[in-house]
């Protein structure tokens, strides 16, 4: 009898290898199979391979899980507007959708929008899906956008998209599948907004947010805030084969080597958020592998120029001077992040400004600014946590650097629980930490026009915000990148915020899980695993 060569071994002969794998057979059934079919023993190990690989990539249904996050609050919320955290985003994203989507390359998917056009750029027309409904069984109407939309540029919300959203000029129903969204002015990035974890969509009237009623994957089981979150399967979910998973949990760990242990012991199948010294730990460890995103994620260091001593004329200047970049970049990330200057669009943007240069490690030249502002020898508080990712080692190097030109920094680290409402935005010196945004707009809404809601150093100026208005506005491409481009210098010339570096993400998980991507709104696949990734027996 003749033998067949590999490749006259068929692609529906695969799908049959496949199935065979999916029933329990083993490598040797497997080869009797092949060899039955006239196929060699090598070619048979080659194609077993190959279908073991395809199997394991196909997603599976049923299971739970637990995840760890890295920071948690008494003040979590399942209210998209006033989601601040990666706890937030995860739940929310979990528990509603979205009108549009940011997939792994970046481009806009629809999600409960079927279109979202537009003509000039300031009148868009939204088409909804169909036959979506809430966990309560209330279906999508025009309405719930409407509410959704509106409630977050109402002052009394709360809502942290409030700068972004103050420029719908309108919301309203058009049909029974239609909304119009009429803007201030035009701005091309409405699909990229739209996306954002804020804008997930809440039923009309909703005032009560702790059952998480949305259109999403999970409806809420359990919401502890500060403590934890258990999803069940949405089972009339309007998105086909979604989610993979019957249930999944999701928690806090701040401390980083005990999320790595949690994980290494099976209690969690996903951490979040690794530091790169807890990496370490992972290294030649069977059954774990990591996902590593850079996509503009940082830790900064915030100099309020309101406050002392940041109102001291060169006392900014000198820090961004005295920060050891590459040393942060080396030795505290651990070559997991690529240098930064000290403003916020990360070099993935099509708008980055490549000519704009960190400034170099000049101990001299800060202590001369330092002596100019007239607080040479005197000691400096720098607020630092484990909430903000590497924080506390990065106030260490400023501190050594610091030591060495008879500056002294004094390192006040204190807890991650409370740091947010407490700290961050509040104290003089302290430090943050931005998850990535899509669109430089976003950015400068968000972090730096003189409104905005996370002005972490209340950076003010009239000549910033009018160019972002232009920007927005602004349909000439290499014309806005042109402005985007001066807007990033200002930044990183005038604020008080100081960006050393770029993060790479690592997430830490099991290798039983999988179908986790990176994702251009930061780490846990945009924070939108939970719908998407599957438990491998």
């Amino acid at each position: 009898m003749s033998h067949k060569t590999v490749t006259n071994w068929t692609g529906r002969d695969d799908a049959m290898v496949e199935e065979a794998i999916r029933r329990g057979a083993t490598r040797r059934d497997l080869l009797k199979l092949l060899m039955a079919s006239g196929i060699s023993v090598a070619a048979g190990g080659a194609i077993i391979g190959r279908a073991t690989r395809a199997f394991a990539d196909t997603p599976k249904s049923g299971g739970s899980m637990t995840a760890a996050g890295w920071s948690s609050s008494t003040a979590d919320t399942l209210d998209p507007a006033k989601a601040s955290l990666s706890t937030d985003y995860v739940r929310c994203c979990a528990f509603y959708n979205r009108l549009t989507f940011l997939g792994e390359d970046g481009n806009v998917a629809m999600e409960l929008a079927d279109k979202v056009e537009t003509s000039d750029g300031k009148s868009w027309t939204v088409t909804l899906k169909p036959d979506v409904t809430f966990h309560d069984g209330k279906k999508l109407t025009p309405e719930d956008v409407v509410f959704s939309l509106n409630r977050l540029k109402d002052p009394a919300t709360g809502s942290k998209v409030q700068a972004i959203a103050k420029q719908f000029a309108s919301v309203k129903k058009v049909d029974a599948k239609t909304v119009e969204i009429v803007l201030e002015a035009p701005n091309a990035d409405l699909p990229i907004i739209l996306a954002l974890h804020h804008f997930m969509i809440v039923a009309d009237g909703t005032t009560d947010f702790s059952k998480g009623n949305g259109t999403g994957a999970f409806k809420c089981q359990t919401f502890e805030p500060g403590v934890r979150s258990v999803g069940v399967k949405n089972e009339n979910y309007w998105k086909p084969q979604l989610p993979h998973l019957d249930s999944f949990e999701f928690i806090a760990i701040s401390d980083d080597t005990a999320r790595v242990n949690a994980l290494l012991s099976g209690d969690i199948a996903l951490a979040a958020s690794i530091n790169p010294r807890a990496l370490r730990r992972l290294d030649n460890v069977g059954g774990v592998t990591v996902s590593k995103t850079t996509s503009g994620n940082y830790t900064d260091l915030n100099v309020r120029l309101d406050l002392s001593p940041g109102d001291k004329a060169g006392f900014v200047e000198g820090l961004k001077y005295l920060v050891n970049r590459e040393v942060i970049q080396r030795s505290v990330m651990r070559d997991l992040a690529v240098i930064a200057n000290d403003q916020p669009v990360s070099p993935n943007d099509r708008y980055y400004n490549k000519d704009l240069k960190p400034k170099a490690h000049d101990p001299e030249k800060a202590k001369h600014l330092f002596k100019k502002a007239g607080l040479l020898g005197q000691s400096i508080p720098i607020v630092a946590s484990d909430a903000a990712t590497a924080s506390v080692d990065m106030a260490t190097v400023v501190q050594q650097a610091g030591s060495e030109i008879g500056m002294p920094f004094e390192v006040k680290r204190v807890p991650s629980d409370g740091y947010w409402s407490k700290y961050w935005l509040k104290a003089p010196v302290h430090f943050g930490n931005i998850n990535p945004r899509p669109t430089p707009d976003i950015l400068f809404s968000l972090l730096y026009a003189s409104d905005a809601p996370w002005n972490e150093s209340q950076y003010k100026s009239e000549r910033f915000d009018k160019m972002l208005l232009e920007a927005r506005g602004m349909l000439d491409d290499t014309k806005r990148k042109a402005i985007y481009g001066d807007m990033q210098t200002m930044i990183s010339d005038e604020a008080g915020t100081i960006i050393p570096v770029w993060i790479s993400n690592v997430d830490a998980l099991s290798s039983k899980l999988k179908g986790l991507k990176p994702n251009p709104l930061g780490g846990m696949m945009g924070y939108a695993f939970a719908e998407y990734v599957w438990l491998d027996s």
